[in-house]
């Protein structure tokens, strides 16, 4: 075998590698730095294996091929330090908005013009009339108006966000009456009376988890209370024994006693979705109508929107929302204010809010589109799966996701993939088949379920994509 010091003299210099032809392509897209950094760090890796006499690596640098073996690892290396983390999957879960899957995907319009807002100089802040500073909220605040009936409104990050700004505006060091049955905890381990004290808010339980009666609300108010609020339980139901109090109720006592009432829906929607043939959800222009002061929702749930946080309700509150230092931290960006925009310009038009909402049009798919399309899969697996798995049509329910109508569920198809396994290896097949899909150019994401890789098919949209890349899959 050779010594280690002729060893190293097979190895080429960081410049002979830079002149690589085979890296001309990758060098004029990320730059010479970039593959130069890679190509010192590898070799350096390969004097380190050397040095440490290991049997790999003192086996390859046997290779005629070496010096382009070695130009293809450091292009397979960049080109994997710059390839973007996030990125597009396939959601068969059976969970429309998926959080762990970037929730509710965008319309067209939103797509084009958050692309607008982010290659051009827009008016975000500036008042063309004027010619001066501008809210950013004027773009939306109208639209939403005129679809809540609320008297103003501002945008923020998310609905905690907004939770936390209602909070730390008007119940800095006060108390805040929720009855316990509305302690909700949202994903993440995210929790309400977490969001209080953050907002430095001192939280007051009233009531008990099944039952709460107005008159609980009433002997807690006293002179350092800074509101009342109603959580809506968007991510679960209590049954049986329960009660309750209405808004209504909640909206005179905080009259009385002249304080603001505040509702979070969490999951909030801009529309009966009744008219859908879905279950039907609090909008917020009832919770508005009811005599709530303010409303804060979520942008990227029910909404089908990017992920913000919306308050709506009194001016005067309102107003003191935007005054709050606090707003400028939580306001959002031009990108997800355009495409909010475009999202909600489209319930203007609820006739056809479903074909052009994708969430709502994934949400009132038809089940016996669904149904075609499971067996044009079940077709296309069964060919690539053939003689490793047993591949089946089964009924199954989707669900809405994020925490909204969480008892509710939509009829759906899956497809039923059962591995042909030895006795006691049939969960280790199922990890490793589920792990192949994955794997994919473009990941699949299924549920595990009864011993089965389960794919729901509602929100399958791009078939030729799907099956373009099964013949990569590994088996």
């Amino acid at each position: 075998m050779n010594s280690s010091s002729s060893l190293f003299k097979l190895l080429p210099s960081v410049d002979r590698v830079l002149q690589c032809s085979a890296l001309a392509p990758l060098i004029a897209r990320v730059g010479q730095q970039s593959v130069k950094l890679a190509t010192r760090s590898y070799l350096h890796k390969i004097r380190s294996n050397i040095a440490r006499a290991d049997d790999r690596t003192l086996k390859s640098l046997g290779s005629e091929n070496l010096f382009y073996e070695i130009c293809l690892a450091i292009e397979v290396r960049v080109n994997n330090e710059f390839a973007s983390s996030l990125i597009p999957v396939f959601n068969l879960t059976g969970t429309v908005v998926h959080t762990n899957l970037g929730r509710a995907r965008l319309p067209a319009n939103a797509v084009e013009a958050m692309g607008v807002a982010a290659t051009e100089a827009t008016n975000l802040e500036f008042d063309l009339n004027s010619g001066k500073r501008g809210d950013r909220d004027v773009h939306l605040e109208q639209i939403l108006c005129d679809l809540s009936g609320a008297e103003a409104a501002t945008v923020v990050n998310n609905n905690a966000a907004a939770v936390l700004l209602v909070l730390n505006t008007f119940a800095l060091d006060k108390e805040v009456l929720i009855s316990r049955g509305e302690l909700v905890e949202i994903g993440g381990a995210f929790r309400i009376p977490d969001v209080m004290k953050s907002a430095s808010s001192i939280l007051r339980e009233i009531g008990t988890t099944n039952r709460t009666h107005l008159r609980d609300y009433e002997s807690n108010v006293n002179a350092n209370t800074g509101l009342i609020m109603k959580v809506h339980t968007s991510n679960y139901e209590i049954r049986g024994f329960t009660k309750s109090v209405a808004e209504t109720e909640l909206s005179a006592l905080a009259k009385k006693k002249n304080i603001p009432f505040v509702a979070d829906l969490g999951s909030g929607t801009l529309v009966d979705l009744k008219q859908y043939n879905l279950p039907h959800e609090p909008t917020v222009r009832e919770m508005l109508q009811m005599g709530t002061d303010l409303v804060t929702f979520s942008g990227d749930k029910l909404l089908g929107g990017p992920q913000a946080g919306i308050i709506v309700g009194k001016r005067e509150l309102v107003e003191q929302l935007k005054n709050n230092p606090l707003k400028r931290a939580l306001r959002v960006g031009k990108i997800t204010l355009a495409a909010l925009l475009e999202v909600i310009k489209l319930y203007k038009d609820p006739r056809r809010l479903a074909t052009r909402l994708p969430l709502l049009a994934d949400l009132t798919r038809p089940l016996a589109e669904i149904e075609e399309v499971a067996g044009r899969v079940q077709l296309e697996l069964d060919k690539v799966l053939q003689g490793q798995a047993v591949v089946e049509l089964g009924p199954c329910h989707s669900q809405i996701g994020s925490g909204a109508l969480p008892l509710e569920l939509l009829e759906s198809i899956a497809v039923e993939i059962s591995p042909i396994a030895q006795k006691g290896q049939t969960d280790a097949m199922l990890n490793t088949l589920a792990a192949n899909f994955r794997s994919l150019p473009k990941p699949v994401i299924g549920r595990i379920s009864d011993g089965k890789l389960i794919f729901d098919l509602r929100c399958l949209r791009d078939e030729a994509g799907f099956f373009g890349q099964l013949q990569k899959l590994s088996i």
